[in-house]
C-alpha cells in the first residue's frame, strides 16, 4: 500500500532516533514502505527541516546533511504530480498538499501527527490518517503474521 508522509513525521524522525517516526523513515529509505511525494511536498519537507530551531538549538545535521537526507528520501519516493487542487480543504492550507498527493498517487494512508488531518472530510475521500506509531505498529503486526 502506498502512503504519503507529512513533514512533521520527517521532522520527528530527525529530532529523535528512538521514536516511531524514525523507524518509519528508516523503512522508507530501505525500500520497505512505498510512499509518494509531489514537488510541493518536497519543497515543504525542505522548508520545515531547514527552519531555524526546529531541529533543536544545536542541530546534529548541517544544511548540507539535510539536503543529503532529502535527496535519499526523494530517490526512494514515487514522484507524483497532482493534476488537481483542493483549496481550501483542511484547517491548515499547507496540509492540502498531502491530500492532493495521496489522491493522485492512489495512496490510502497519510501518516501525520498533525491534528488538522483529524476530520471526516479526509475519510470522505477514502483516506485514512494514521500517526507514525500506529502505522509502524501495523507494519510490525503484518510482518509477524504468517
Amino acid at each position: 500500500m502506498m502512503i504519503v508522509v507529512d513533514a512533521n513525521v520527517l521532522l520527528a524522525a530527525l529530532r529523535s532516533s528512538r521514536g516511531a517516526s524514525h523507524a518509519l523513515l528508516r523503512k522508507m529509505l530501505a525500500g520497505d514502505v512505498a510512499f509518494a511525494i509531489s514537488p510541493a511536498i518536497a519543497v515543504e519537507y525542505e522548508d520545515v527541516l531547514k527552519r531555524p530551531g526546529l531541529l533543536g538549538e544545536n542541530p546534529w545535521a548541517t544544511t548540507g546533511e539535510i539536503d543529503m537526507i532529502l535527496d535519499a528520501v526523494i530517490s526512494r519516493a514515487h514522484l507524483i504530480s497532482p493534476w488537481f487542487r483542493f483549496r481550501p480543504f483542511l484547517a491548515d492550507p499547507k496540509d492540502d498538499l498531502y491530500v492532493e498527493c495521496a489522491l493522485a498517487a492512489n495512496a490510502g494512508i497519510i501518516v501525520s501527527n498533525d491534528k488538522h488531518f483529524r476530520t471526516p472530510v479526509t475519510a470522505a475521500f477514502g483516506l485514512s490518517i494514521m500517526r507514525a506509531g500506529d502505522f509502524v505498529a501495523r507494519l510490525n503486526r503484518r510482518k509477524q503474521s504468517p
